[in-house]
């Protein structure tokens, strides 16, 4: 009889949000899979449990290696439970490898549910909560991260990103640039920690801020695009958005035909404003 994996949500910050059924795991599992070892011993010292069954790490270096030895026990019939440093394991956390082997083996997978920065920065944020997606970490060199941003520039639903601290500046200006400075969201820096803030504000004013320096965990939720109707879009605005998608590797004709889709209005609309732009810019001296 196989047995079966338990992810495991543990505490993004305070310890006292950590489940009931996360230390009842902790204490029965035969195997624990931490992404960090010391910080499993400080999290089992907290809720004054003692694992009985064997303690493994698992993180980012060694899954593809891990994975196979994990799959292994589970098939022999072991519980084995899967915790990452904060938050729920697969999630911009090791652990989506290992579900993916499970599942392919038929084995059961099920979750401790518990905190989650994602939901708890969307819920903080004041802003659209109804729909919202989560784009994880955005890439670390200035131009992949810039094409990131192009293909959500005209994305309706609320977005939730992760980000370190020491690349918060250079994110928040990108997503001014691609976004549009006026674009609302909110900063959410050590939730539920003796620390926590919530900035909110336009992109543009976040990014100044963030240039002098911010510290901790971070997540960044960022308004989406604003559902404009013909009426309210100006001809700068239908220049931008062909713009956008150009650099996302459109042809211009393909793009002014899009936008003017989104718009509801003529594709002719459209072109005379990107020409006339265009005119505009030759003739600035």
């Amino acid at each position: 009889m196989t047995g079966i994996l338990v992810l495991a949500g543990t505490p993004i910050g305070d310890i006292s949000d950590a489940p009931p059924r996360l230390a009842a795991e902790l204490a029965g599992a035969d195997v624990v899979a931490a992404e960090d070892t010391r910080r499993l011993r400080r999290l089992t010292q907290a809720l004054g449990v003692q694992t009985t069954g064997r303690v493994v790490s698992y993180f980012e270096g060694n899954e593809a290696v891990r994975t196979p030895e994990l799959v292994e026990a589970l098939v022999g019939g072991a519980r084995v439970l899967l915790v990452t440093d904060a938050g729920m394991p697969s999630v911009s956390d090791p652990g989506y490898r290992l579900v993916a082997a499970a599942v392919e083996k038929d084995i059961k997978v099920t979750a401790v549910p518990g905190p989650s920065a994602v939901l708890t920065a969307l819920a903080l944020s004041g802003l659209p909560v109804d729909r919202f997606c989560f784009e994880g970490f955005l890439p670390r060199k200035a131009g992949e991260r810039l094409s990131r941003l192009r293909e959500v520039a005209e994305e309706r639903r609320t977005l939730v990103y992760f980000e370190a601290p020491h690349r918060l500046d250079d994110t928040l200006a990108a997503m001014a640039e691609i976004l549009g400075a006026q674009r609302r969201a909110a900063v959410c820096r050590e939730l539920t920690k003796t620390y926590e803030e919530i900035k909110r504000g336009p992109l543009g004013e976040l990014a100044a801020w963030a240039a002098e320096g911010v510290r901790g965990e971070i997540t960044v939720v960022v308004e989406g695009a604003p559902d404009k109707g013909a009426e309210e879009l100006d001809a700068a605005e239908l220049v931008r958005r062909v713009q956008v998608r150009e650099e996302a590797g459109e042809r211009r004709k393909e793009a002014i035909a899009a936008v003017a889709a989104e718009a509801g209005i003529p594709k002719r609309d459209v072109f005379d404003a990107v020409v006339a732009a265009k005119n505009a810019a030759r003739t600035t001296p």
